[in-house]
């Protein structure tokens, strides 16, 4: 399989980030680490073995990237207020930085898809609701749609419009919903330990009424949050976005 590691010094983030490219062809795939996960760790876990197929018979290329978690919405010390802010830096990288990178690569000016576990659940859905100029579908595994959950109860605007469930109401916008209406939007999650299916629920309910079309699938009490079933859910539904 082809493979390129690539890396700059991000003006966005102030310091270097890195991406992993897998494939020479096909659909580009931003894939998002999990909590502070880096760019290795798709390859390392795998996940690219489940959808090898698809990459080198041309239909998919891959882009991993580093997060930023650690840095903003999971950094455990400072003030809640100036972590919160650090994610929009991610954010500016990703839209201008990332984004660009890979239609060049792809000498394409297609939209890009996104996928992720866990927080990178979290951020393709985030990312895809915000930028529907630029990313077109998602396949979110096991994510969590409001940040309550890692910041606890410390609240303002930027936590608002990066909390899907919160922000996603109040989106009227004529231009972005049918953007969204178009885009290919999977969202999945199991029911067992460490899972937050309330907020999948939440998040169907609220695309629903909206009349944006969505794929929620919720999986049994035995679904654990964990690679295993990440690896099942990934290739299952993969070809719906291809």
């Amino acid at each position: 399989m082809h493979s390129e590691f690539h890396a700059w010094h991000s003006d966005n983030i102030g310091h270097e980030m890195r991406i992993r490219v897998f494939g020479h062809y096909g659909r580009p795939l931003l894939v998002f680490p999990c909590a502070g996960g880096t760019f290795h760790e798709f390859e390392d876990f795998g996940m690219l073995d489940v959808v090898r197929e698809h990459v080198e018979q041309g239909r998919l290329k891959i882009f991993c990237v580093d997060s930023l978690d650690n840095e903003s919405i999971l950094r455990g010390d400072g003030h809640m207020g100036d972590n919160v802010y650090r994610h929009e830096a991610y954010d500016r990288y990703i839209v201008n930085e990332v984004a660009p990178f890979i239609r060049n690569h792809c000498q394409s000016n297609c939209k890009i898809a996104l996928t992720g576990n866990s927080m990178g659940a979290y951020h393709s859905v985030n990312f895809l609701l915000r930028h529907p100029d630029v990313f077109d579908a998602c396949i979110a595994l096991a994510g969590i749609y409001t940040l309550k959950h890692v910041i606890g109860d410390y609240y303002d605007q930027n936590v608002y419009f990066n909390t899907p469930v919160d922000y996603l109401p109040g989106l009227n916008e004529p231009w972005v919903l049918d953007q969204l209406r178009q885009a290919k939007i999977i969202v999945c999650t199991g029911q067992g330990p460490w899972e937050y299916p309330e907020d999948t629920f939440r998040l169907k309910q609220i695309l629903a009424d909206k009349g944006i079309p969505a794929w929620v699938d919720i999986w049994g009490h035995d679904v654990n949050h964990d690679w295993p079933w990440w690896k099942k859910m990934l290739p299952y539904f993969l070809p719906h976005i291809l």
